[in-house]
């Protein structure tokens, strides 16, 4: 043998000719149905936890898309259309929600959906209202990629690059780019809401609840978005941005990503093809019971995706917003984990080892 063919023989270590020493776990019965019943016993009672706190979140749902199709008579909604979920009956009225379209007086706008519901009990802060599409897949694998990293950070981009990362939305005819580019930021859901109290308790008048944007952003999304450095007259706005910058982009009227949690909220792409998206909160106060208006500035036509668009208002837990399914995963997984330890008791007290 020559010395080239033992130089190439693994050295003599316990590593190298595999003497390393293994451990394998053996599944005995005395192992194996403490674990199970534990299990069962833990799971169990914190999915019944969760459950209730789940339940103890107040949320309304009002279905709004066909509200542009509507006339200036309040309609009272079919019962698909809305869900009311209230801890107590409390002693405020109850009533279907109503919607009723006006118009706008300003030419080639969608005009106004009013909705109106009721609160029949004291809710207390923080407050959420979210908007909640369906059928509307953020998760497509064309659409999730359609935007420049880049360019959101306030970097320079070629052509070529808003090309690349923004198909087909890149560069429009006039080889200007689009800023911000790409299919997610062109698709930006944009109708307004503002919450009114109809005829609050003492007044006469209508009071507007202090609903908020700020903070309902992830600071992290907020952090890494930054002006562009490019020259304005080199951007050009997406294709459904135009009502907002009729005009084009100037050194003084500019998107300014950092600043519009709105669309740092859109950004966030979902995993799914039914969602919520945060769009305002009321963190201080209550809100008392009574007759509430939503005024709904119609600018987004969810129609042309086949889905709908709806309000949501609810309120929070320490698991977040209204949602029994972790509660009731828990509470399936205990009930499966004692099921499997009575069988495998049952086995083995028959038929031992």
């Amino acid at each position: 043998m020559s010395i080239e063919e033992r130089n190439r023989r693994p050295a003599n270590t316990a590593f190298k000719q595999q003497r390393l020493k293994a451990w394998q776990p053996l599944l005995t019965p005395k192992t194996v149905l403490p674990t199970l019943f534990v299990a069962g016993i833990i799971f169990a009672p914190l999915g019944g936890v969760f459950l209730y706190e789940s339940d103890t979140v107040n949320e309304i749902v009002i279905d709004y898309t066909n509200c542009m199709h509507a006339n200036s008579t309040a309609v009272s909604l079919d019962t698909h259309l809305y869900s009311y979920k209230f801890t107590d009956e409390g002693s405020g009225q109850l009533y279907a929600p109503t919607y009723r379209f006006e118009p706008s007086t300003v030419e080639g706008e969608a005009g106004h959906c009013l909705i109106r519901f009721s609160v029949p009990i004291q809710l207390k802060t923080p407050i959420f209202l979210y908007y909640k599409l369906t059928n509307f897949y953020q998760n497509h694998r064309k659409y999730v990629k359609s935007l420049s990293y880049n360019q959101l950070h306030g970097d320079v981009i070629t052509q070529a690059d808003a090309a690349s990362s923004c198909s087909p939305l890149g560069v429009d005819a006039n080889n200007k780019i689009y800023y911000p580019c790409g299919l997610i930021a062109n698709s930006m859901f944009n109708d307004t809401f503002e919450v009114t109290f109809i005829n609050p308790p003492g007044s006469t008048t209508s009071a507007k609840m202090g609903f908020s944007s700020e903070g309902i952003a992830w600071p992290s999304d907020k952090k890494r978005l930054a002006t562009t450095q490019m020259n304005p007259a080199d951007l050009v706005p997406p294709p459904n941005w135009q009502k907002k910058y009729p005009n084009g982009y100037t050194a003084e009227n500019i998107f300014k990503p950092q600043e519009d949690e709105h669309f740092q909220v859109w950004m966030r792409t979902s995993w799914y093809p039914t969602f919520r998206k945060l769009y305002s909160a009321l963190r201080e106060g209550t809100l008392e019971a009574g007759t509430y208006e939503v005024n709904v500035t119609l600018n987004y036509d969810i129609t042309a995706y086949g889905g709908t668009k709806s309000i949501v208002v609810t309120g929070t837990s320490f698991l977040g917003d209204r949602n029994p399914f972790m509660g009731l995963s828990w509470i399936v997984m205990g009930c499966v984990c004692t099921l499997l330890g009575v069988i495998f008791l049952g086995w083995h007290f028959f038929k031992p080892r």
